[in-house]
């Protein structure tokens, strides 16, 4: 996965790859093209899952390792 944070948050919530997709509006095939890197992931959606994570977009990417900072 090319942003590895996305995943552990995922695990971390207990919440299933499909509940995940359905959760920001795709479906679990999009969500598997962005995790090997087929297609990028668009900006609303990484904001859509640092929503329903509650952290931030620069922890999601790798930008910080202070998921709420």
């Amino acid at each position: 996965m090319m942003f590895p944070n996305i995943e552990a948050e995922r695990a971390r919530t207990g919440m299933t790859k499909t509940r995940m997709a359905q959760e920001i509006g795709v479906t679990p095939g999009t969500m598997k093209n962005w995790q090997n890197g087929r297609t990028e992931i668009p900006a609303s959606k990484i904001v859509s899952l640092a929503n329903l994570f509650g952290v931030t977009t620069d922890y999601l990417l790798g930008r910080t390792v202070n998921p709420k900072a």
